[in-house]
């Protein structure tokens, strides 16, 4: 078998084995099937997520090597620190889903965003519904300037985007999320492909065969599925 595989449109949980992802370009593994709920919580029990333009089939990925931010290993700058010690913002929990995934998706000023196609916002705000993705808000004076949405599964955090109008806000809402997963004993946030603004913030590299040998691991840990709170008033 040959990457891309082409997926069945009635296997819906049936993805090939990662090792046979493409080295160029890095990941690609498998192309067409839908983003049905099913499928998408196949796709990341197994080290894949979608990745694709509007003018493009949909695309599934399992890069090598993978990023990941270990809890212990969030990095707060001295300027981050003192933002947070200020506590000019107001963080929450799945409160704004649908405005976080939008703003995610936004033409912005770095060029990213435009991947989230309407159908990937149609099939996370159902994952949302479904209690499998959340999003974490970060509010200036009741308006929302920042924030960040993903899905989780065992102990993990599968990172997709985040957004910011406000200096440090989105950096405020992951160090929340850091801070409460580790409360929960989550082992990772999954931040799928190397970037400097993750690196800064203390995401490594590490291979896929470890990547998903440690999410076999924490995916035999109950998943927090459901509205999720924070554990202390933020």
């Amino acid at each position: 078998m040959t990457a891309p595989y082409l997926l069945s449109d009635e296997q819906l949980d049936l993805f090939p084995d990662v090792e046979l992802a493409l080295d160029e370009p890095n990941g690609l593994l498998a192309v067409g099937g839908d983003l049905s709920p099913q499928r998408l919580l196949a796709a990341y029990q197994n080290g894949i997520f979608p990745w694709f333009s509007d003018d493009q089939p949909i695309l599934w990925w399992s890069p090598n090597p993978r990023s990941v931010l270990k809890l212990d290993d969030f990095k707060i700058s001295r300027s981050l620190k003192k933002t947070l010690n200020k506590k000019i913002f107001h963080v929450t929990f799945d409160t704004a889903f649908d405005d976080v995934i939008s703003a995610c998706a936004g033409t912005r000023k770095d060029g990213f965003g435009t991947w989230i196609t309407n159908d990937m916002l149609d099939a996370y705000r159902t994952l949302h519904k479904k209690g499998y993705a959340h999003s974490v808000e970060c509010w200036f004076e009741q308006k929302l300037v920042g924030g960040l949405y993903g899905l989780s599964l065992g102990h993990a955090f599968f990172g997709e985007s985040m957004f910011t109008r406000k200096t440090d806000a989105s950096k405020v809402a992951l160090a929340h999320l850091v801070w409460q997963l580790k409360q929960w004993q989550f082992d990772f946030i999954d931040a799928q492909v190397s970037s400097a603004h993750m690196t800064s913030l203390g995401a490594n590299d590490i291979s896929r065969r470890q990547f998903i040998a440690e999410l076999q691991q924490t995916l035999k840990l109950s998943s927090r599925i459901g509205q999720w709170q924070f554990d202390i008033k933020t």
